[in-house]
């Protein structure tokens, strides 16, 4: 089987009409000035202490291994940010060579926008399975810069090459319980990375317009549901939530003060073809298939914790969705020159499904009966549950979930077998 044969389809031109949318005592001043001043350096160390040492898989751009710069570089960065249609967007993506990454950079670069990718391809999940996605983009004719974030040489150097119309940054430090042996990595990534994205992407002239990656581990405890987008989010229940969180709070001070035109988006648990193997339907599927007990996790009172699956062609749709109703920045060169525009909002399936039933249709899929062993939710960062409300995407953004879980663990599961094993069996289906 071919791995061409799994690529994401996306409809025509996403286009929806546009969202318009002190005391006066010097001990007292003195003491606060000590106080502010303790705490960022007691941040500062933080970061020190616990950001990890750079990966001997991740190159410098001082490396003299690392060709960058350069006539063939430049041509080769052009040529993929050059759109192909009339009124194509020139797109940035970060994580290109990422589960999501992967699928909405091919999406837009078959309706004819232009798109350079940008990934340090570390080693958190398996490199190979982002060097095959590499492969994937290349084919569909997206050059993907090896790079970081962080590395403000590199993406000043891009913005100079690219007049860059959008960022769809993507690129980010997932998974909710790696935080627990690894902190510094989702500090150093989801927010320092974040930030330094937003200082090139603010100097620029003209500002591009971003769109985010979220996440619904924003809304932690909260027990209310279906989670809006107004529900509060202080709560959260891991310390990848919190950097999150405290991303949308960057990003709005970014928009109040240099007019960047920002759009948030919240994913609740994606999969799908190409997906990722730190996620549970994913490891399910090999621990299953290699007869493996796999460990099902059930809530404080007995009940199956449950979760809004959406599959992975919906989240590229709301994607699209959200770069073609962003209105341009409104700064320039670091100056704000008006309001600009912010929002939020929900991706998800708005069906939320026990991780029991997940398991369930496995079974069904693969033809093995899992070996199941039940165990309460540790106190790791998980939550109970998710259920988003979509009603705000809905209207602003034209998002409609149209993939219910079986029919697209169907698809998961093709691709798994076709990837792993080399099966052209086509399961139960």
């Amino acid at each position: 089987m071919s791995h061409l044969d799994d690529l994401p389809s996306t409809p025509g031109k996403y286009k929806v009409v546009p969202y318009g949318v002190l005391h006066n005592h010097r001990y007292l001043r003195l003491s606060k000035l000590t106080l502010w001043a303790s705490l960022f350096l007691a941040l500062f160390l933080f970061y020190l202490v616990l950001s990890p040492p750079a990966s001997p898989s991740r190159r410098s751009l001082n490396d003299s291994s690392v060709k960058y710069g350069g006539s063939h570089w430049e041509k080769q960065v052009r040529k993929s940010a050059r759109p192909r249609s009339r009124g194509g967007l020139t797109v940035l993506v970060t994580g290109a060579a990422g589960f999501v990454g992967t699928h909405v950079s091919i999406a837009l670069r078959r309706r004819g926008d232009g798109v350079l990718g940008l990934d340090n391809f570390n080693r958190y999940y398996d490199p190979k399975l982002k060097r095959a996605r590499q492969g994937l983009l290349e084919r569909s004719g997206v050059f993907v810069v090896e790079g970081d974030v962080n590395d403000a040489v590199l993406l000043r150097k891009l913005f100079d090459v690219v007049l860059f119309t959008h960022v769809m940054h993507l690129a980010a430090q997932a998974g909710v319980r790696y935080a627990m042996q690894n902190p510094g990595s989702y500090v150093n990534s989801n927010i320092a990375g974040f930030v330094n994205l937003l200082e090139v992407s603010k100097a620029a002239s003209p500002q591009p317009a971003l769109v985010w990656a979220s996440s619904s581990s924003v809304y932690g405890l909260n027990t209310k549901v279906p989670f809006s987008e107004k529900d509060p989010t202080d709560q959260p229940a891991s310390l990848y939530a919190a950097t999150k969180k405290a991303g949308e709070g960057i990003a709005h001070t970014y928009n109040h003060i240099y007019g960047l035109s920002l759009t948030g988006l919240r994913f609740f648990t994606v999969y799908g073809p190409w997906g990722r193997p730190d996620m549970a339907y994913f490891f399910f599927t090999k621990d299953i298939l290699k007869g493996k007990t796999i460990t099902v996790f059930e809530s404080p009172d007995k009940g199956s914790v449950a979760r809004d699956f959406t599959y992975i062609d919906d989240i590229v749709r709301g994607c699209l969705g959200a770069l073609d109703t962003a209105e341009k920045s409104t700064g320039s060169g670091g100056k704000k020159k008006g309001p600009a525009m912010f929002r939020i909002y929900n991706l998800g399936n708005t069906s939320p499904v026990p991780v029991t039933k997940l398991v369930t249709i496995l079974e069904k899929l693969l033809k093995m009966k899992a070996k199941r062993k039940i165990m309460p939710l540790p106190r790791n960062g998980d939550v109970e549950f998710t259920h988003a409300n979509i009603t705000l995407a809905q209207t602003e953004i034209g998002y409609k979930p149209e993939v219910d879980l079986e029919t697209g663990l169907k698809k998961f599961v093709k691709w798994y077998m076709g990837f792993y094993t080399g099966s052209k069996k086509k399961s139960s289906w």
